[in-house]
């Protein structure tokens, strides 16, 4: 390894750079990721200089004493086949001590995560196309409406039975961020029983994440997102491969398979309502 390789903390336009690279590699980012994803945990964000020029980077973001999630794992084209990714794993990892590691594997990856002591826990289809138009009403006793700052502690809450750990300073910036529409379905009660949001891409729109108690909450979640957008305007969806019914409602929408990626983790699966989620929020943080 070179001496004038170092690993260290990302700066905000270090990560806009590594932003570009996952554009560059079809990965499709949303316009506004690096602002939301980078204060979740900024010592998390992590590159790989070589001579002063940015070379490789990893996220291990650590939301809680037991769980963390890995991203963004890449190495400049220039430089892939040097060892400069492994030795930037190596010094990203510890920071995830102790704690339950998640991560979505490229299916030429998975390998290389297995022999890291990642195991597969199921795969997400990113579904994209141009979505067939269907504004349904909401399930009976049910409302879709436009998040506000007074939904936030609740959609928290929620968000937190569909997610292996508490995200609230995340969900603040994700839910209001611009280029971002956020919707929530309520009971006649108040309560939230599902939300989504869909962002502006690199190309399109994307879906994430979309979480649901019932089929039907999330098509009128789903319809309710697509609407606010151009008729022509293309849109992927991450949908967990577990989900029978989300793989259906995408279907149905006409959004076609066109990538597969592999949920793995270092231990077993940790809880989540499997059957409430029909969009991961991202690949990159979960």
């Amino acid at each position: 390894m070179r001496e004038d390789f170092t690993v260290a903390e990302a700066t905000a336009a270090d990560w806009d750079e590594i932003i570009g690279w996952c554009a560059a590699e079809g990965w499709n980012p949303g316009l506004g990721d690096a602002a939301c994803f980078r204060p979740t945990d900024p010592a998390g964000f992590l590159v790989g200089r070589l001579g002063g020029r940015v070379v490789s980077a990893v996220s291990v973001v650590a939301y809680s004493p037991d769980f963390a999630f890995l991203g963004f794992y890449l190495v400049h084209p220039d430089h892939r086949g040097t060892g400069l990714g492994i030795a930037t794993w190596k010094a990203a990892m510890p920071h995830a001590e102790g704690r339950l590691v998640g991560l979505d594997a490229v299916p030429e990856q998975r390998a290389t995560y297995e022999r890291s002591g990642f195991t597969a826990a199921y795969d997400q289809i990113r579904h994209t196309g141009r979505p067939r138009r269907a504004p349904g009403a909401a399930p009976a006793g049910t409302t879709v409406d436009a998040v506000t700052p007074y939904h936030l502690d609740a959609i928290s809450a929620y968000d937190s039975r569909c997610f292996p750990a508490e995200r609230h300073a995340f969900l603040s910036r994700w839910l209001t961020a611009a280029g971002h529409t956020a919707r929530v379905l309520l009971d006649e009660a108040g309560h939230v029983t599902g939300y989504g949001v869909v962002r502006a891409a690199h190309e399109g729109h994307r879906v994430g994440p979309l979480f649901a108690d019932t089929p039907e909450g999330a098509a009128a979640l789903l319809d309710a997102l697509t609407g606010v957008l151009p008729e022509d305007a293309e849109v992927c969806v991450d949908v967990p491969d577990h989900n029978a019914a989300a793989l259906d409602l995408v279907t149905s929408r006409g959004l076609a398979p066109t990538a597969r990626f592999t949920r793995m983790y270092t231990g077993p699966e940790p809880y989540s309502r499997r059957e409430a989620t029909y969009a991961t929020t991202t690949l990159e943080l979960g």
